[in-house]
């Protein structure tokens, strides 16, 4: 609970004097918008496929509204190095073998990426109306930032393509699955097959996902990736075991594990926001020296060098440093970074789903009072100054005006910010 404080020097831009959170862990979608129309709540998020969206369609209406997408990006880790086998569905030691060597090979991993259909995926939770209003196809949102007239998105994708014709009409954008083929899907993992039958590899191949059984969102989505990922390449292939467990459970062997070879999945969803404003922020995760997202792939920092080389993150290293080497000219680096989101495409370590934002909501907060950034404190969703709050529910209209006249305005302070940045750039 925050009260506002009286001697703060920039008060006159803090207009809320009294500010209640409340948790929400998911269990009852229907009680956010019950809360906002008793007056509890000042916006609410909807869940399009809850039991009551219907009735809130018909008294809400054009007040319904979908937020823009934002910066952080959600997706699949593989884990490359499975060593703990606790939670398993696998039930004998050449399961666990023909697995962890499936998810060292990269057409493999590229055949669930394909496989995947994103949209089923994110329509568990936005709807089919607002199901492409948070697809993401690549870790570094395609936007974030400009090479002249090009997105880092475009100039990703034009070096994406080199990697082979699978890629040639993938578009590194928001907001449409253009990853999801079962076509392609099949064809990677025909090759894929036949490399590791080679090695002894017996099918099908069960990828173990752990989801919180309470969360009944997650579990939805889960079980709409086991179905296309198994209808894209068939269960005589390829078997999705979604593991059910408690939420200590599941965070004690995903997030909160102590150490890289606590993690106990094949599969498991999750996310990174940006630091700060450059692709770095992200890329870096997957540095073999020192990046945050190595441990989600079963893969110690610093160590691991023979899993690390078998699935190429030495080679994705030299990319790295070659772009964090260019510190003279901003455009030559961000083309640079742009061959590293290349290589994490196509090597499928991370297969990208979702981003934040898109959300449908119903509100009484002006929009686009908030401080909005996609990097540092000012973007945090517990900083409120400037925020202003009305009587009546903001209608849809109202929210399109006032963002587009947001949009213009952030792509003049932009522009500015961007003119400001090259002269400290040396």
């Amino acid at each position: 609970e925050y009260e506002k404080n009286p001697n703060y020097w920039d008060k006159d831009n803090v207009k809320i004097d009294n500010i209640k959170l409340t948790f929400y862990d998911g269990s009852d979608q229907e009680s956010l918008i019950r809360s906002f129309t008793q007056g509890a709540y000042t916006t609410a998020r909807l869940f399009p496929t809850s039991s009551n969206f219907e009735s809130t369609k018909q008294e809400y209406g054009d007040k319904i509204v979908y937020s823009p997408q934002e910066a952080t990006s959600y997706y699949l880790t593989v884990n490359v190095n499975r060593q703990s086998y606790n939670k398993t569905a696998k039930t004998d030691e050449a399961q666990k073998t023909s697995t962890k060597e499936a998810l060292l090979n990269k057409n493999f991993r590229q055949a669930l990426n394909f496989a995947l259909d994103r949209h089923s995926y994110t329509a568990q939770l936005n709807g089919e109306e607002g199901a492409n209003k948070i697809i993401r196809n690549s870790l570094v949102p395609h936007d974030y930032v400009q090479v002249g007239e090009k997105t880092f998105g475009e100039l990703a994708q034009a070096e994406l393509v080199s990697y082979g014709d699978q890629w040639k009409d993938v578009a590194l954008t928001d907001g449409k699955d253009t990853i999801y083929s079962p076509e392609k899907a099949k064809a990677a993992f025909a090759k894929a097959k036949e490399e590791l039958q080679a090695k002894g590899v017996t099918f099908p191949i069960h990828l173990d996902i752990p989801v919180e059984q309470t969360d009944v969102i997650a579990v939805q989505q889960t079980n709409s990736l086991k179905q296309s990922i198994e209808s894209s390449l068939g269960t005589e292939n390829v078997i999705v075991d979604v593991l059910q467990m408690t939420d200590n459970e599941k965070i004690s062997i995903t997030s909160q594990a102590k150490v890289p070879s606590q993690k106990d999945y094949d599969l498991n969803g999750t996310g990174w926001g940006p630091d700060y404003q450059d692709p770095a922020t992200y890329l870096n995760i997957l540095d073999a020296k020192k990046g945050s997202a190595l441990k989600h792939l079963g893969i110690t920092r610093g160590k691991d060098p023979e899993v690390m080389a078998q699935v190429g993150l030495d080679e994705y290293k030299k990319l790295l440093d070659d772009a964090a080497a260019e510190t003279s000219d901003l455009n030559k680096r961000y083309e640079k970074y742009a061959k590293a989101q290349a290589w994490v495409s196509d090597s499928s370590l991370l297969i990208p789903v979702a981003s934040s934002g898109g959300s449908p909501t119903v509100s009484r907060t002006v929009p686009f009072t908030k401080a909005y950034s996609q990097v540092g404190i000012k973007g945090d969703p517990f900083v409120f100054k400037g925020l202003e709050l009305q009587n009546d529910v903001v209608t849809a209209k109202e929210y399109e005006e006032a963002f587009k006249k947001w949009q213009q305005e952030k792509i003049e302070t932009n522009a500015k910010y961007q003119k400001e940045l090259e002269k400290h750039v040396k």
